[in-house]
């Protein structure tokens, strides 16, 4: 799938097909394992994440997206309700390694983002870590901006764990 080819067939749709959420949870675990070591508390962390939206959604307020590339999941990303009636969570952004390059990662964020200003949503937070320098190019594109962080040890490994935030009144849609 790596590379830009004119053929690829690109989809990014509702994540409400029978096997979707096992997937974010397995891809997750099976890519985070192979990439940076990190042990099944992560996996553990996404399938959490993910049963919470799975039981306790609302799908005026709160989405999950999957994307797809020649008809094989590819990517996914949530949006959830924050600590305030204002604010929503970006979650578990994911680009599979063999579809990274095709602009899946800035396509999942826009539709969130897209999503959230739909939904009344004035603010936007995110929580990663500092290893995973690709998704934060993509945050930035979207003029998030860093406005914590905090070491960790978390998935078997010293992190550093960051907390970004947009604020949707200010910013125009798309990057």
């Amino acid at each position: 799938m790596a590379g830009k080819r004119p053929d690829r067939h690109v989809v990014v749709r509702r994540a409400a097909q029978p096997g979707d959420l096992g997937w974010v949870v397995m891809a997750h675990g099976e890519i985070y394992g192979r990439q940076f070591g990190w042990n099944t508390d992560f996996e553990a962390l996404v399938a959490t994440i993910v049963t919470e939206y799975a039981t306790k959604h609302d799908p005026d307020r709160e989405g999950a997206w999957i994307a797809e590339v020649d008809g094989r999941r590819a990517g996914c990303v949530f949006l959830v309700g924050g600590d305030r009636p204002d604010v929503a969570k970006l979650r578990i952004l994911l680009v599979t390694p063999e579809a990274r390059g095709l602009g899946l990662g800035t396509r999942l964020v826009g539709q969130c983002l897209d999503f959230a200003r739909g939904a009344g949503y004035r603010q936007v937070t995110l929580w990663t870590n500092d290893v995973l320098v690709s998704a934060r190019r993509i945050y930035e594109s979207f003029d998030f901006t860093l406005t914590g962080q905090e070491p960790h040890h978390s998935f078997g490994h010293d992190l550093v764990g960051q907390t970004w935030t947009l604020d949707l009144d200010d910013q125009p849609a798309g990057p």
